[in-house]
């Protein structure tokens, strides 16, 4: 489909609800649908001419009954003088009328199940003094496929009972979120974090200099397009002034064609290091997250924790449905759908991770390993989305109202928001669309649960600190692209 981002669009918002289309009696049109590459569909609608001519009869009454000629009373303009005086207005008009009930009986009478709206250059169609009316336009659509047998699956599912340690060691990940750093006269050890000038160079030339580049040393360091592996083994032991240097291959899928698959080095020149330390468990804690007191707060991560085994739970059974029918998995997604869910599919899989109840640290290194993949991995996910969907339908799965409150309610426990408050950044975002999604797909998944045949293993431990993930590209500035919003605006909402 051609980009037309910047031409006028018929609005479909207007035809879904009925709008000017329902003032149109039901057109007799030819309708031509043809393949047009993976997922697209090339369509073409004329609309005969005695329907153009009824309509243009129509709407030139609905002028006489209104224009305002000098010489004449309304009522009473002749209708010739209409439609000399008014020849550019009524064609647009009685173009746009064409438009929307063609389109609207399209979406009745033929089901090509579209992903996205058709964007039509309404100001590229001319409606003809003479003959039938035509136009055409490209839509991408739904891929047409056999949904293999989706019951009686064997399925792998990880499991794991929380334990004591579990609970102390996500109590101490979750109170460094609120520690505070102190800089430190003596040689970084694991877990402090470095104030550090990066340079990146490849060959001669300089690709990427990030300044004052604040990262806590861990095994992993994890950048957008390119991951450090040892990267605690390179800086422990670095003090103020000191340059620590390494190379690393910069991923596939980087935005730097021309670096994809390439060695560059990267310099590190220590600024300074500093050291968290944790918060006091006192009343003035527990009153600011929300706790009573340790005993309640600690029972509150034990229930986050069972949340994040039901999400490994989901996530491994989605992973694994799609291997077993990638089978019949085998169309094609066209590129150009594939980027622009790209950062959908980022959205989708904080919003579920947040959800669980995963540390911001965790999310960004999840986020920066799935971008190091992101076609890859969005390819795979739009094939599952599709497929889960089927699933869906087969079974009447529905998402109601009450699941999406349910859900906005449980994040904002988790964050400690006011619901309103949750449910308005959703909102703003445009990730409530993405929140229902995930529900219709987590219920078709519970449906292929209930009919599985499982096999326990166990899950590894939570709260494994090796990956520090930083939310840049080492190669390009690409920064995050996630949605901000300030108090204000939630004070807005929360008064709204």
């Amino acid at each position: 489909m051609a980009d037309n981002t910047d031409a006028p669009t018929v609005d479909e918002d207007q035809i879904a609800e009925g709008g000017d289309a329902t003032a149109v009696e039901k057109l007799d049109l030819k309708i031509d649908i043809e393949d047009a590459g993976p997922c697209r569909k090339h369509v073409k609608i004329t609309v005969l001419r005695a329907d153009v001519d009824r309509v243009m009869d129509d709407q030139v009454q609905e002028f006489v009954d209104s224009a305002a000629v000098p010489g004449f009373r309304p009522g009473h303009v002749p209708d010739a003088l209409v439609r000399k005086r008014y020849r550019k207005e009524l064609a647009e008009k009685v173009k746009q009328e064409l438009l929307m009930a063609s389109l609207a009986q399209l979406g009745e009478a033929d089901n090509i199940e579209p992903i996205n709206e058709p964007n039509i250059d309404v100001e590229g169609i001319e409606l003809p003094d003479e003959g039938d009316f035509t136009y055409q336009f490209d839509v991408e659509v739904r891929p047409t496929f056999d949904l293999p047998e989706y019951k009686g699956l064997e399925i792998e599912r990880p499991t794991r009972e929380i334990t004591d340690a579990d609970i102390d060691a996500y109590t101490d990940g979750f109170l460094e979120q609120y520690s505070h750093l102190v800089p430190v006269d003596e040689p970084a050890k694991a877990g402090d974090l470095v104030v550090a000038d990066v340079e990146v160079t490849h060959g001669d030339r300089v690709v990427q200099k990030l300044g004052e580049l604040s990262v806590r040393i861990r095994p992993t360091l994890r950048f957008y397009d390119a991951e450090f592996e040892g990267f605690d083994k390179l800086m422990v032991g670095a003090a103020a002034d000191d340059v620590r240097e390494a190379t690393v291959t910069v991923s596939q899928e980087a935005d730097e064609l021309e670096l994809r698959g390439e060695q560059v080095s990267v310099k590190f020149t220590v600024l300074d290091v500093k050291r968290p330390e944790l918060p006091a468990l006192d009343e003035a804690f527990f009153e600011r997250i929300g706790a009573s007191s340790e005993a309640d707060l600690k029972s509150q991560f034990r229930s986050m924790l069972e949340r994040q085994v039901q999400y490994a739970q989901r996530r491994a059974v989605r992973e694994q449905v799609l291997e077993k029918i990638t089978a019949s998995a085998d169309w094609d997604l066209p590129e150009e759908l594939l980027r622009k869910q790209v950062e959908n599919a980022m959205r989708r899989e904080k919003l579920e991770m947040q959800q669980a109840g995963f540390s911001t640290s965790e999310i960004r290194a999840r986020e920066g390993e799935l971008r190091q993949n992101s076609l890859t991995t969005t390819r795979q996910n739009l094939k599952q989305h599709f497929i889960l969907d089927r699933v869906a339908e087969e079974e009447n799965v529905d998402v109601t109202g009450a699941d999406v409150e349910t859900e906005i309610m449980m994040m904002a426990m988790q964050s400690g928001e006011n619901p309103r408050r949750v449910r308005s950044r959703l909102i703003k975002s445009g990730m409530i669309e993405n929140l229902e999604a995930q529900i219709r797909e987590r219920k078709a998944v519970d449906v292929i649960l209930a009919n599985a045949k499982f096999k326990d293993i166990e899950l590894p431990p939570f709260m494994e600190q090796n990956v520090e993930a930083i939310d840049r590209s080492l190669t390009s500035g690409i920064a995050d692209t996630a949605v901000e919003y300030d108090d204000a605006d939630d004070e807005e909402a929360e008064e709204a």
